[in-house]
């Protein structure tokens, strides 16, 4: 069924960057399509949701808390107290340098902050503190992912990837962190160099 699987993946992935109907709906009209012709048996189908249903509604739970984490910090206020408070403690003339420094700390990040609580509980923070001294929060996003569970991703121990790779391949995971971990912030400074070049951020 390879050209039949390839052609719907590229109807629904066309469908869905043209945005002629919700991505959700087509999605799930996608996988509705994709069951009914790789396994017309219903009991294989349903073998297949159940093979795949734990992952997907554990995903689906971290994404509900996140929203509501993220919108009980925003709309109590939280989020722009700790703002307004982290803010007092960063010299104006050096505001400008936020996507910079977070950049370059992005990669170290990884070690002390698994995703979900980097991306959902820290970065706001950060992006809430730099738009109060005029730098807009893309920037701050984009500085995040030059580093923070991208380059830092093979060595966080917050991962279990990382304990999969160590595991294969017979390695001690400080041993692994030693060897990579160099290597990996080295290509998280020469995208930060590249990123100023370019002139995503600004010096």
């Amino acid at each position: 069924m390879l050209w039949a699987n390839a052609l719907l993946t590229a109807v629904i992935v066309g469908v869905m960057i043209a945005g002629t109907f919700d991505p959700a709906v087509t999605f799930i009209i996608g996988t509705a399509l994709a069951l009914t012709i790789n396994y017309p048996d219903p009991a294989a189908q349903r073998a297949r949701i159940d093979a795949h249903a734990g992952a997907a509604l554990m995903m689906a739970a971290i994404l509900l808390a996140a929203g509501c984490f993220t919108g009980i910090m925003k709309e109590s206020g939280m989020l722009s107290a700790m703002a307004h408070a982290a803010a007092g403690a960063v010299p104006a003339r050096l505001a400008t340098h936020i996507p910079i420094a977070l950049a370059i700390a992005s990669m170290p990040l990884s070690l002390l902050f698994d995703p979900d609580s980097f991306y959902l509980g820290v970065l706001p923070v950060i992006a809430e503190v730099a738009g109060r001294f005029g730098i807009p929060a893309v920037q701050v996003g984009q500085a995040a992912l030059l580093g923070q569970m991208t380059t830092g991703f093979p060595v966080s121990p917050l991962t279990p990837a990382t304990f999969l790779v160590v595991g294969l391949t017979g390695l001690d995971l400080g041993e692994h962190q030693r060897f990579a971990g160099p290597w990996l912030f080295a290509a998280t400074l020469v995208m930060t160099a590249a990123a100023v070049l370019f002139g995503v951020f600004s010096l």
